[in-house]
This record gives structure tokens, sequence and C-alpha cells, in this order.
């Protein structure tokens, strides 16, 4: 099977993380909790019965995105000697900045297994810019970044010779190293984010930019659906997309025994329900023997990501549609779309890597009456405040075709949210992105209302006519990710569509 390397040439593991580190060890249902209790360790060891409880077997990722250690190239550009009069300016102590800027670059790297090529002296010379310059081009690394401690000669025609290398690159310019004149005309180039603050923060978020592009073009996801296996390439973002006929998962659901495992996680699902409507234990039973499969398939495929034209496949046969399978993988920190929806896929990808939460994939429905959207579907994770946090409370209710269970999590009124589409496009269209931000103002009751269960109603930012709304299919996530979102999109080459 292919596997993709970064440019670090990594094709096994990269270190180990806190959730490959859970990830040896089994945890039984009593200690897990309801829907999301997946994100709290993963094992690949199988499921069995221990002093009468059942070992739930963990989601183990095994596709080329978690396998990935991207390579970043760091440069510090000053001039020798004192600075004087000239800026920054003789107060501002620039090996004491290079200090706390390469440690904190050198820790968040370790942090996200990046392997990091830093040059161990500034670069001090127009000379020397051009040599490294050259040398970034050649070994073409996945991500550069150029850290500033100068404003004169050559510190900004050094990060403008970076930026056109067409290498993504950051450019970190702690306060005394720039005026907007120098920062003006840098800033319109694309593949490339100015980071222009003393906030440590945001030197930690480049790199989480430059490492979650990475993982992106290393992302495979495996496509349930129609009756042909193929493979593809998703135009500009580079991830694989691995087809399997949707058979593949019928056959595989029917041939699945109701396991000591699969009861017990439904077990634990119903326990954790704040309450349960219409949708019977066999329901979840059977909506749970969906994730089962669908961990099989993804791991039998070595993916990162799935999606599955769910209604095309399943709507009218006995097999559980995906619904509470999906919710527990985003919980998970699968990216996991509805019906085979590509550009969900990407958008899913995106904000997990880069936010460590999972998002709401959903039907935009216009309420003019109070000028919001509500976002329509019947499949939503519950950790929508991150992976490792509590899940929210949830029902259990029946899919809107008043069949097979699903969790109908609780929104929190007044919570800031951020809304993300990523509209794919042909090798010659740039792929857009939808970004808007806003905050919830209800969970609507579906029903009495019609349309899917999880009803969630947002006022976005900016007053759009929301009977046009941009973009179909987006998510919703909890947090404000509007300006992190158009950063991430200047420097690897989307083109945000504000909403």
């Amino acid at each position: 099977m292919h596997t993709h390397r970064c440019a670090a040439g990594c094709s096994d593991g990269c270190g180990l993380t806190r959730r490959k580190f859970l990830a040896t060890a089994s945890a039984s249902v009593a200690s897990a909790v309801l829907l999301g209790s997946c994100t709290s360790g993963r094992t690949g060891a199988p499921a069995s019965t221990a002093g009468g409880l059942a070992t739930v077997r963990r989601i183990q990722p095994k596709g080329p995105a978690s396998r990935c250690t991207p390579t970043v190239r760091v440069c510090f550009v000053r001039r020798k000697g004192q600075y004087g009069m000239r800026w920054p300016g003789e107060y501002f102590d620039g090996e004491a900045a290079l200090k706390r800027y390469a440690d904190e670059i050198t820790a968040t790297a370790r942090n996200l297994h990046m392997k990091l090529d830093l040059r161990p002296t500034p670069i001090y010379s127009a000379a020397e810019a051009d040599s490294w310059v050259a040398e970034a081009a050649a070994a073409k690394p996945d991500g550069q970044v150029v850290v500033l401690l100068d404003r004169q000669e050559h510190a900004w025609p050094t990060a403008d010779k970076a930026i056109d290398t067409q290498i993504p690159t950051v450019v970190v310019s702690p306060v005394g190293t720039s005026f907007t004149t120098n920062t003006a005309r840098p800033s319109k180039k694309p593949g490339s984010v100015i980071l222009s603050t003393d906030d440590m923060g945001q030197v930690r978020w480049g790199l989480k930019m430059l490492h979650a592009g990475a993982k992106l073009k290393a992302t495979r996801c495996l496509v349930i659906r129609g009756n042909q296996p193929a493979d593809a390439t998703m135009a500009h973002l580079g991830i694989q997309l691995h087809t399997v006929p949707a058979s593949v998962f019928v056959e595989e659901y029917r041939k699945t025994p109701d396991t000591p495992e699969i009861l017990a996680m439904a077990d634990e699902m119903i326990r954790g329900a704040r309450r349960q409507i219409g949708a019977t234990r066999r329901d979840v039973v059977n909506g749970v023997k969906s994730y089962v499969v669908a961990r099989t398939l993804l791991e039998r495929a070595e993916a990162d990501a799935i999606t599955m034209d769910c209604l095309g496949a399943l709507g009218r046969i006995e097999v559980s549609l995906p619904c509470i399978a999906w919710s527990k993988m985003n919980d998970d920190g699968i990216p996991a779309a509805c019906e085979a929806d590509l550009g969900a896929v990407a958008t899913h990808c995106i904000t997990q890597y880069l936010f460590d939460r999972p998002g709401f994939q959903q039907d935009p429905v216009a309420e003019t009456t109070r000028g919001a959207i509500i976002g329509s579907h019947c499949s939503c994770p519950t950790r929508l405040g991150g992976f490792d946090g509590p899940p929210e409370p949830y029902d259990i209710v029946h899919h809107h075709g008043a069949r097979d269970a699903t969790a109908r999590p609780v929104w929190r009124v007044g919570q800031r949210v951020t809304l993300a589409d990523v509209l794919p496009a042909d090798p010659k269209t740039p792929t857009q992105m939808v970004i808007g931000a806003g905050e919830v103002l209800e969970n609507v009751a579906v029903p009495p209302a019609g349309g899917c269960v999880v009803a969630v109603m947002a006022r976005f930012d900016g007053g759009s006519d929301v009977l046009t709304y941009p973009g179909f299919h987006q998510l919703f996530l909890y947090g404000d990710f509007k300006r992190e979102l158009l950063q991430f999109c200047k420097l690897f080459n989307i083109v945000p569509v504000l909403a």
C-alpha cells in the first residue's frame, strides 16, 4: 500500500503523543464516558470480557497523516553589532530575544512532532540570506519560519525572498522590528502570514498552521460509495481519496455479530443520555455496530478520515445509518463526513487539525425573523469543546426518517461559533473556503419543527442575507476562529469567502 511521506521522509511513528500512549492501554466500559468515550484512550487490543465487563477497542489511527512528521526550516535575521539609534533600538536585547524565540519554537516543534531545521546563528547579511533561501528552495520543506530581530538593512528583504520561494512561510516580527511600511507590501503576498506581535502564542500558532497544512496533504480518506473502487487525489489540497463500493460496508455490517463490546458501548451510551425518545436499545445497538464496521474499514484501508454515501447506500435497507458512528468518530478526532461530501471531508480535516475539536456538518436553513441560520442534520459530535473535554448533554432520538438512533447534543446558547465550508475545485480553479463567526441563539425542537433532529440556530456577524447564505454542509464548531482560518487560507492559497 502506498504510504505518503512528508518532506522529512517519515513514514513511521512520529513520537509518543498522549493519544498514542493511551492507545497502548485498554479501558473498560465502566470507565468510559458516554458517546465520546473513545477520546479518553485507544488500544489495538481486541474486545474481550474481564470480570464481567467488556473491553472497548479504541480507534487506532493508521493513516499516513498519523505518521507524518512535517519538516520546518527556521532562521533568525539581524545585523551584527549594536542596534544603536535605529529600530529596534539599543534597549532591545537581541540575544535574549533569540534565545526566547528559539526555545519556544523548539518546544512547540517537539510537541507537534515536527522535524526542526533551525539555523544556529542569525542571518547577518544579504549574501547569507540568499544562501539560506536557496537551500530552502532545494530542500522543499513543509514550511519555514523567518524570525526578524531587526528592521534594518537585509531584514525585510530576507523575509521577501523567503516568501517568494512559494514554500509556506510564517514571518515573525516582534514589536520594534517593523512599521506598517515594512509589512504592507509583503502582507499581500500569497503563501505567507506575517505575525507582527510579541505574543508567543502566535508563534505556536504559526507552527500549528504549518503542521496542519502538511498533515492535510498526507491525509488518506476512505470514501464509501457507488459500485467501483477508485483512487484519486483532491485537487490543490492533496487529500488522497480511496473509494470502495458501498456494498463493502453492507457486507461487513451483516456479518458483524452483536459482540459484548457493541452491547456494552450501546448500554453506556444509553446510561449517559439525558433522555431517550423513540429510539430503542436495539436501534442504539445497530448504530454502534455501524461504528464498529466503520472502524474496521477505516483501519483496513489505513485511512485517516472517512465518508459515505449513507442515504444512497443505506436509506432503503435495514442497515443502520452511520449517524452514531460519525458522531463518535468525530469525537475521537477521526474526520467523518456525511453523504460522501468531499468538501466536508476537507473541512473536518482542517478544523480538527487546527483546533483539536470536532465540527457539526449541517444543511443550512434560513430563519428570516431572527436573521439566523439553522444548521440541520442528524449526526453531531458531542465533545464540542475539544477532544479531551467533557461532552455536552445529549438525548438519544430517531433520525428524522423515524428510524435508526442518533445523539442530539444540547448546544450552549450564547456560545461563539465558527462556520467553515471548503468548496473543492478542479486543478485549474482555486479551492475556496466559506468562513463566518457568530453565536448560538437556540436549539430548535424537532418536532414540532420539521427537518433533521439536530437543529442549531446561530446568528452570524456581518448581517449577510440568510436566504442566500453561501455554501452547503458547512461546519459549525465551538469558538471564534475566523481570523485564524483567514490566516490559514492565506498561508496555503485557499480563497476565503466571507459570509
